[in-house]
């Protein structure tokens, strides 16, 4: 198949905004005692992919995790899950929203007892739809406009702006530009799109802190005692709840449950049918949250 110099450039654009991402993550994570995973060699792995597996079985291959608790030799506890995607057409868009949707919300549903972060770094143009679709879901977005793009990558000389009628030899023109760089001059780059959206980038580490560095400030128990009542259908349901006053069947114990808040507004809500399940429980996040003042 013949080479798309179109692609092989997109790459190198969206790979620019990696090694950008990558390196605020990483100041991020050692700041605040954290490990940043990504793509390469790691011990505990074989391969290069950072993939985890979501609750029904299924493989998600992921752009960066920050964990509590990890190192190369071991795997620590998912505190944050962020995607990184450069897209140059909104038509786009919408279906690399969906991805990451796809990829990161089967994994949240596993790990909900820990409330990690979910965010994305988004870069190039995106409609408003496919950024408010994803922050409905409840993930911190990022957002690079395709204009502080081009304009970062003019401190290196090179013309990053293209669209549909570009022809393929203004790409291999563009490319061959990249290849002549060294790893200064690239250095150059990363350092020009991180201070275009230094503004931005600040913001969304500052919920991320928000996020990962909070304790916790209040702790609901319930005990919920009763009789169970079984229905093969709603019409049958709604006819004992008409008729129902004082019923003082028998009583016994079903579950607890408990609501833990924290500082900054998140909560979990958990349930267990035993108070050895819930003392673990509580006892894991009360490590965690230590943690996360440390």
């Amino acid at each position: 198949m013949a080479t798309s110099y179109a692609h092989k450039f997109g790459q190198i654009v969206g790979d620019s905004l990696e090694m950008v991402v990558e390196s605020f993550l990483y100041d991020f994570s050692k700041e605040n005692g954290l490990y940043l995973d990504k793509k390469g060699y790691r011990k505990i792995r074989d391969g290069v992919k950072l993939s985890l597996c979501d609750i029904n079985g299924n493989m998600h291959d992921l752009d960066f995790v920050i964990e509590r608790d990890g190192s190369d030799e071991k795997r620590g506890t998912p505190v944050a899950f962020i995607e990184c995607a450069w897209r140059r057409y909104t038509k786009h868009s919408r279906n690399k929203a969906q991805e990451i949707q796809g990829a990161i919300m089967p994994l949240l549903k596993k790990y909900k007892k820990d409330s990690p972060f979910i965010g994305v770094v988004l870069a190039g143009q995106f409609t408003k739809n496919s950024l408010d679709q994803l922050r409905s879901l409840g993930f911190h977005i990022l957002y690079i406009p395709y204009d502080k793009i081009c304009s970062a990558f003019k401190i290196i000389d090179i013309d990053a702006s293209f669209d549909e009628r570009t022809s393929e030899e203004c790409f291999k023109n563009k490319i061959n530009q990249w290849d002549k760089l060294t790893n200064a001059d690239k250095k150059k780059l990363y350092d020009a799109i991180y201070k275009e959206n230094c503004s931005e980038i600040n913001n969304f580490l500052k919920e991320l802190r928000n996020n990962i560095v909070r304790h916790i400030s209040l702790v609901k128990i319930w005990s919920i005692y009763g009789k169970e009542y079984t229905f093969n259908n709603v019409r049958d349901a709604q006819c004992f709840l008409v008729k129902a006053e004082n019923r003082s069947g028998e009583v016994r114990f079903l579950r607890f449950e408990s609501k833990i808040i924290y500082s900054n507004g998140d909560s979990i809500e958990v349930s267990f049918q035993n108070h050895k399940e819930l003392l673990a429980f509580l006892y894991k996040i009360g490590i965690d949250a230590e943690s996360s003042q440390n």
